[in-house]
């Protein structure tokens, strides 16, 4: 039986998670509830770089970044867009042999830098696969010309389209320092000018940057809240080799966050997202031959086990702070 549903701010689906005895906006629960059945993201490489590695804005890209670390399809030779689909569908099924809709997933590098016409013969053979119930497009926020957002737009009015903005945090100051490229304008400029589209959109938040304080990271949750998003994606700053991150790290120059620190102010953060906001993600690891720390996010089980913990010990949930902010 579905969960009782109204409609989001932005027009989207709200299903109505403590119905089901959950403390937050879990994403399982909402896909379940979205398309009546389980689906599983299939990740695609579009072959795309950013601007911050090709020396558009910067060079080096961000600190913290490899996409193989995160993403399976770097790791291996990039075939054509319809291959992968049909492999990443098969390995999906060997491990959810029930699972027959997918979503496709355009997760490495930022999917919108490139030529309208690129775009198109990248995004639009696989929504032609009756097995693809939607598309979801990783991007920069500096990486959305009204050309884009139009045509997004546009795929959106025909299926389920989710725009993923890397916001990481609100303050330039960090921002600068992963070498970002842009400042936090430019994350309020992408959301004015795609609100209202028909896309669902989430924003990429990292906690434990270096010099952020509690309050800082919490200003992001605030900030986040005042723009009402679709939906979020949080995680720990973790070190991958071969980037400047893991070198600082080596050189004891960066801290990364321990696993108690983060889960507090993981649940602080939660507690001021408004309600309807999906939290996709609360934590991020790698596989350990593309991982340097820290440890205690490789135990992704624990890490949700320890959050929910924190939630019943406070007997908190998500949005209970949040009138302080609207």
């Amino acid at each position: 039986m579905k969960a009782s549903t109204i409609l989001t701010p932005n027009g989207h689906h709200f299903f109505d998670w403590k119905e089901a005895g959950l403390r937050y906006y879990q994403y399982g629960f909402y896909l379940k509830n979205r398309f009546s059945a389980r689906v599983q993201k299939v990740t695609l490489d579009g072959g795309f770089t950013c601007p911050n590695v090709d020396g558009t804005v910067a060079v080096g890209g961000c600190t913290f970044c490899d996409n193989r670390s995160f993403s399976p399809v770097r790791r291996t030779k990039r075939v054509p867009i319809l291959q992968q689909l049909e492999q990443g569908i098969t390995g999906l099924r060997h491990f959810y042999s029930k699972v027959d809709k997918f979503l496709a997933y355009f997760q490495p590098a930022t999917n919108t830098y490139g030529s309208l016409e690129k775009l198109k013969r990248t995004f639009e053979p696989v929504l032609d696969d009756e097995r693809i119930v939607g598309i979801v497009i990783g991007t920069r926020p500096d990486c959305v010309p009204d050309e884009v957002l139009d045509y997004l737009q546009e795929l959106a009015s025909k299926t389920y389209l989710s725009l993923e903005y890397g916001m990481q945090t609100i303050h330039n100051a960090s921002l600068d320092w992963m070498n970002r490229g842009h400042h936090h304008d430019a994350f309020v400029d992408a959301m004015q000018r795609s609100q209202g589209r028909g896309m669902e959109l989430c924003a990429h938040v990292i906690l434990g940057l270096p010099g952020e304080s509690d309050e800082q990271m919490l200003q992001t949750a605030e900030e986040l809240a005042r723009w009402k998003v679709d939906a979020v994606k949080i995680h720990n700053l973790y070190a991958v080799p071969g980037t400047k991150l893991a070198e600082q790290v080596e050189r004891g120059e960066v801290e990364l966050m321990q696993r108690d620190h983060f889960i507090q102010i993981l649940v602080d953060f939660i507690e001021r997202l408004p309600p309807h906001t999906i939290v996709e993600r609360i934590t991020g690891d790698a596989p350990a031959n593309y991982f340097v720390g820290p440890s205690w996010c490789l135990d992704k089980a624990a890490v949700r086990n320890a959050v929910e913990h924190e939630f019943k010990q406070r007997d908190t949930y998500q949005g209970r702070l949040y009138h302080t902010v609207e």
